[in-house]
């Protein structure tokens, strides 16, 4: 793992004109002499809320370490209800892709990584490279041989199965004791994903179980043991979703790290100076710097 530093220039450009409006990405552009390789991170909030500059710690690290980071807004809520987010971060690989040159980057090394429901859509989009309702946003012409495969995918305690958190938060509301958290998960989802059949259709958890023929790249799981919210057991097996999906991609020829930390929930956005969010930006550091040789 290469330990030296680097600066790097920020700044935000338009990558995507909807009639809505223009989505932006916040680019970290490491000062480096040669081609480098490239992260698109996709920020959390329930599919609903916050924007690009959501996961900075993350992102500053890799650019730090000579990673060109692509930071994402997309449609989100019921603007961008499923499938139109998928189609927004299909569209960003490529164009990243097709711009290679201008940004310095190596358009055969580019990964995804997000946190929470960003984890998430990484990994849906990973494994769904292909998918025509994901590709529908074209690039001109002359830019059109760039797909949307990525090399990794990095995830920060995913919401891999949608279905599966949307019954537990449901199942919660209104009882006793129920956590803050419930209500606003359920409205949340239902906001993005209108029927519990596309939370279903879209779980990456799910699309093994089905046996769908997916792309299975190279995959980094980040946990906290201190994490209810994103880490419950599935209603099928009782295990872990994690430990639940590392085994259904470990059986379907993926290959995976799982890597816990003794950390309160999102412990690298809210805590990032703790000794554990300096070791797991490490962790992704190595990571992608493995896979994207």
């Amino acid at each position: 793992m290469s330990t030296e530093q680097y600066a790097f220039d920020m700044e935000d450009v338009e990558y995507v004109q909807h009639p809505t409006g223009p989505l932006l990405a916040r680019l970290y552009r490491p000062k480096v002499s040669k081609p480098t390789a490239a992260v698109i991170e996709l920020h959390g909030g329930g599919w609903s809320i916050f924007d690009r500059t959501r996961g900075v710690t993350v992102h500053e690290a890799l650019a730090r370490r000579g990673v060109f980071v692509m930071s994402l807004d997309f449609r989100q809520g019921a603007e961008g209800a499923y499938p139109l987010m998928l189609q927004d971060i299909n569209y960003a690989v490529r164009w990243l892709k097709a711009n290679a040159a201008r940004y310095g980057i190596d358009p055969n090394r580019v990964a995804l990584s997000g946190n929470s429901t960003g984890g998430h859509t990484a990994m849906l989009a990973a494994m769904r490279p292909d998918d025509q309702r994901y590709g529908m946003l074209k690039l001109p012409a002359e830019m059109e041989e760039f797909d949307a495969t990525v090399r990794c995918v990095v995830m920060l305690w995913p919401v891999i199965n949608p279905i599966g958190r949307y019954l537990r938060a449901k199942a919660l509301v209104g009882t006793e004791g129920a956590p803050e958290w419930a209500e606003p998960t359920v409205a949340c989802h239902d906001n993005f994903w209108v029927s519990e059949a596309n939370m279903t259709e879209a779980s990456p958890t799910q699309m093994l179980g089905r046996g769908e023929e997916v792309t299975l790249p190279p995959a980094l799981w980040i946990r906290a043991t201190g994490d209810d919210v994103h880490d419950y057991a599935n209603r099928e097996t009782g295990r872990p979703e994690s430990e639940e999906f590392v085994a259904r991609y470990r059986a379907a020829g993926g290959e995976i790290e799982l890597i816990t930390f003794e950390a309160p929930m999102m412990f690298t956005t809210a805590y990032p100076t703790m000794p554990e969010s300096i070791a797991a930006l490490d962790q992704i550091v190595d990571f992608v710097e493995r896979w994207t040789r």
